[in-house]
């Protein structure tokens, strides 16, 4: 079930810290690691040192040169934040995150990917715009600071004890996400990232949008869209229609 559980570390600037998420993997049973850009030197002897013996999981390591590229076959993304933003996104708890994903883990063709920001700033707004989900760590308020090891730890730790409390009398459709079993597998992420260029390429084609003064417009129709979970067929639905609108608006090319 944890096998379908990405840890993506983005701009990582020190190779023991990867070496430390490796261990904290392994504990709790997770395999897959992507770095996206890191800034460390890997592979490094620290990093293997750090892990303690989880020499597999550095050895399976898979490097990005974007998130984009690391998300591309995911279905639900969660972003660790430690800030409040200007614009409002589903935000949980470690506990809270492990019960909502391992109702997805369920069902093999789901994808989740935990997303880890750099250690001195984090995960940009940018990159926090990608994801579906927040995930807030509640540490002390007056030493909040958290080593990244310790941040994959928890949230690794949550889902492994998530799914071992759950129980096999559980009813039937309890661990679908919708309630029942669904006609069409969620759009992943690269899906999605297609047609918010194709939204954003339309509004502008009908000056709905203007990207010189853009309002957080094409923030908040990632919030819409991201928190309705469409799946292939909806998204595939939802491209018709912009191509047929700008067909109307002369603007198709």
């Amino acid at each position: 079930m944890l096998d379908s559980v990405r840890i993506i570390l983005v701009g990582t600037s020190h190779p023991g810290n990867i070496g430390g998420v490796a261990r904290a993997m392994k504990n709790m049973g997770l395999k897959d690691l992507w770095l996206v850009a890191p800034r460390a030197q890997f592979p490094h002897p620290e990093a293997v040192f750090r892990s303690s013996g989880a020499t597999d999981i550095l050895d399976g390591v898979q490097v990005a040169a974007t998130l984009e590229e690391a998300l591309e076959d995911r279905t639900l993304v969660a972003g660790t934040s430690a800030r409040s933003r200007h614009l409002p996104w589903p935000l949980l708890n470690p506990r809270q995150l492990a019960g909502r994903l391992h109702a997805e883990l369920e069902q093999p063709e789901h994808r989740i990917a935990l997303v880890f920001g750099r250690e001195d700033r984090g995960l940009s707004n940018e990159e926090l715009h990608l994801c579906h989900l927040h995930v807030h760590i509640p540490t002390n308020p007056e030493f909040s600071s958290l080593n990244l090891a310790a941040a994959v730890q928890v949230l690794s730790y949550e889902l492994r004890m998530s799914a071992n409390e759950q129980t096999a009398e559980k009813e039937q459709t309890a661990h679908l996400p919708f309630g029942t079993e669904w006609d069409a597998p969620l759009a992943d992420s690269r899906s999605l990232e297609r047609f918010f260029e194709h939204l954003e390429t339309t509004l502008v084609d009908i000056d709905f949008h203007d990207p010189n003064n853009p309002k957080q417009l094409m923030s908040r129709l990632r919030r819409l869209y991201l928190r309705a979970r469409p799946d292939t067929t909806e998204v595939n639905i939802l491209r018709g229609i912009l191509t047929s609108t700008q067909k109307v608006a002369g603007t198709q090319k």
